[in-house]
C-alpha cells in the first residue's frame, strides 16, 4: 500500500495506546474475557495484539511493492487460538474478540491517519487492508483453536479408553483413580456394563449419559461384533428404569449397577447373560435364576443325570413323559390341575403318572434336599 512516512510514524506512535484500548474493550464487551488478562495468558494475549498491529503497520508502510513476511503475526494468531482452546474459551468468544479488536483498531488508527493527513483514496485502501489482515489473523486463530481441541480431544479420548480398560481388567484401585484423574472424568456412584452389537453403539450413545465409557480395544470375553459400554448412574431403581428406557430398540444386555470400581462384576454378569442367547433388550436382573443354572453346565448335566437315574430302565417314551410330569409337579408344587393344564393332559393322567413316580422314587419325593436338586436339574 505504501503509507506516507508521516502517517506510518503517527500510527506507530499510537500503537501501544491502540493495543491497550483493544484489550480493555474486549474485556468490557466479551464476557468470556472478563478475567482473561491476568497472569501469563494475559501477557500472551497482549503480546499477540501488539504483534498483530505491528505486523500490519509494517505491511501497510511498504512502498517497494513487496509484501513483508506475515509469518510471525500469523503464527502468533495460531498460537493464540490454541491457548484460548486450552483456557476453555469457545471459538465464538475468540471471533467476538476479533470483531471488537477490528472495530477498535480501525477507529483509532483511522483517527490517527486522518490527523496525519492521509488522503481519502489512501484511507479507503487502508480500510480494506485492515479488515483483510484481521480476517487472515482470525482464520489462523480459529485453525489453532480447532487443532488444539482435536489434539486435546484425542488425548482425552485415549485416556478415557485406558480408564475403561483398567476398570474391566481389574487394575488396582489407586491405578484406576489415577486414570480417571488423567482423563478428567468424575467417578459416579455406580457403573453399569452394557453389552450390545457394535452396529447399535452410536444409537445408544446418543441416549446415554455423556460420561459413558467405551473401551475400543478388544475386551476379553466380548463376542465378535459386540461392544461394551460402562454407563454412570447412582444405583437407584429410577436410574435403572431410565437406562432401560434409553436402550429401547436395541439388543443390549444390561448388567447390574455396581460400585464404579467394581464394574468388572457387572461386565461379567452381562457377558454370562449374553451367553444365554436371549434376544431383544435384556435386563440381567430378570434372569438371575437362568444365570445361576447356567453357571456350571457340566455340574448341572451331572445333577440331571443323577436325578433321572431311577427312570433309566423304563422305555424312553415312558421316561420322557415321567420326566415332564416330575418337572411340572415340582414347579407347580404338586397342584394336579395346574400340571394337567401345563402338559395338556387330563387330571387323572397326572394322578396316574405321579403314582408311577412315587413307585420309582419312593420317599425321596418328600425329601427337601431331593426336591431342591430335582428342581435345579429340571428347571
Amino acid at each position: 500500500m505504501g503509507l506516507d512516512p508521516q502517517v506510518a510514524d503517527a500510527l506507530r506512535a499510537r500503537l501501544p495506546e491502540v493495543a491497550d484500548r483493544v484489550v480493555l474493550t474486549i474485556i468490557d464487551e466479551v464476557p468470556s474475557y472478563a478475567g482473561a488478562f491476568s497472569g501469563r495468558m494475559g501477557e500472551v494475549i497482549r503480546n499477540a495484539v501488539q504483534l498483530a498491529l505491528g505486523g500490519f503497520l509494517t505491511l501497510a508502510a511498504r512502498r517497494d511493492g513487496k509484501a513483508p513476511p506475515k509469518a510471525p503475526a500469523i503464527e502468533g494468531a495460531y498460537q493464540l487460538g490454541r491457548g484460548e482452546a486450552r483456557s476453555g474459551r469457545t471459538v465464538e468468544a475468540l471471533l467476538a474478540a476479533y470483531r471488537v479488536g477490528a472495530r477498535v483498531s480501525w477507529r483509532d488508527m483511522a483517527d490517527a491517519a486522518v490527523a496525519a493527513g492521509i488522503g481519502a483514496e489512501q484511507l479507503a485502501r487502508f480500510a480494506e487492508l485492515v479488515f483483510a489482515y484481521i480476517d487472515e489473523l482470525s482464520a489462523s486463530s480459529v485453525a489453532g483453536h480447532t487443532d488444539e481441541l482435536e489434539s486435546s480431544g484425542r488425548v482425552r479420548q485415549r485416556n478415557l479408553e485406558r480408564l475403561a480398560r483398567s476398570l474391566l481388567t481389574g487394575a488396582p484401585a489407586d491405578a484406576v483413580n489415577a486414570a480417571a484423574e488423567r482423563a478428567d472424568w468424575d467417578p459416579p456412584a455406580t457403573l453399569t456394563a452394557v453389552v450390545l452389537p457394535e452396529s447399535q453403539v452410536s444409537h445408544a450413545l446418543t441416549a446415554l449419559d455423556p460420561a459413558t465409557l467405551q473401551p475400543t480395544d478388544e475386551v476379553p470375553g466380548v463376542p465378535d461384533g459386540h461392544a461394551v459400554l460402562l454407563v454412570p448412574g447412582n444405583g437407584s431403581a429410577g436410574a435403572r428404569r431410565t437406562l432401560l428406557r434409553s436402550l429401547q430398540g436395541t439388543d443390549a444386555v444390561v448388567g447390574p449397577a455396581s460400585p464404579w470400581l467394581q464394574v468388572a462384576a457387572s461386565h461379567r454378569r452381562a457377558l454370562r447373560c449374553t451367553a444365554l442367547g436371549l434376544t431383544g433388550l435384556v435386563d440381567s436382573e430378570e434372569h438371575l435364576a437362568a444365570l445361576l443354572l447356567a453357571a456350571d453346565p457340566e455340574a448341572r448335566a451331572d445333577l440331571r443325570a443323577r436325578v433321572l437315574a431311577p427312570l433309566a430302565d423304563l422305555r424312553p417314551s415312558t421316561a420322557e413323559k415321567l420326566t415332564d410330569t416330575l418337572r411340572s409337579w415340582l414347579l407347580n408344587h404338586g397342584r394336579r390341575d395346574a400340571v394337567a393344564d401345563e402338559l395338556f393332559v387330563h387330571a387323572q393322567t397326572v394322578r396316574y403318572r405321579v403314582q408311577q413316580l412315587r413307585e420309582v422314587y419312593g420317599d425321596r419325593l418328600e425329601d427337601p434336599a431331593f426336591v431342591l436338586e430335582a428342581t435345579l436339574a429340571l428347571a
